[in-house]
């Protein structure tokens, strides 16, 4: 099973920001705009402006705690719940008949459109069931989102190789260091 197009995009826009790399593609708003453009969540043209890329950060970080709600299998906490929904009268998502049927289109441009062509995908997600495999990794310090394509829903990390094995050593050797201290007879 592979992540839905409209996720992919989705985990691809939270992984903009790379918590243990110190780094963010977002962190200007050309360096947002380009992006945006790239993958046609901004008219040809459009610059965002200082305004509109804080909203667009301010989103993907509420997405990325909606993230953790997620790999936690917990309710989504009020204030992403407050932040979705403004997000989502922002960009005015309206209805459209196309000829498949029903789908969601912002009617804003700039900013809030582009938030609203990444929230159509996440509320279809809802929806149809498959929002709850896309999850943030279990290390605090990385927090990267991945599509979990486990028959459980169970995956932790990002990576096994990577975090999921930091994780297995951290745990092992806190039960060294708390069985070293144990006293002997």
């Amino acid at each position: 099973m592979t992540s839905p197009p409209g996720l992919e995009r989705l985990r691809e826009f939270v992984n903009t920001r790379d918590i243990e790399a110190g780094t963010d593609v977002l962190a200007t708003a050309e360096e947002g705009t380009a992006w945006l453009h790239d993958r046609g969540l901004l008219d040809a043209g459009e610059p965002l402006q200082p305004d509109g890329i804080e909203r667009i950060v301010r989103f993907r970080e509420i997405i990325r705690d909606a993230l953790t709600a997620n790999h936690d299998a917990a309710d989504l906490p009020s204030r992403v719940r407050d932040g979705l929904n403004e997000a989502i009268r922002r960009a005015r998502l309206a209805p459209e008949i196309g000829a498949r049927g029903v789908a969601m289109r912002p009617s804003k441009s700039g900013a809030d459109g582009a938030i609203g062509m990444l929230l159509v995908p996440m509320l279809e997600a809802m929806t149809s069931g498959t929002w709850d495999r896309l999850k943030v990794c279990g290390n605090d310090a990385c927090r990267w989102a991945f599509y979990d394509q486990s028959r459980s829903k169970g995956r932790k990390w990002c990576s096994m190789a990577v975090c999921g094995n930091r994780a297995k050593q951290d745990t092992w050797r806190a039960s060294r260091s708390g069985a070293s201290r144990q006293p002997t007879e």
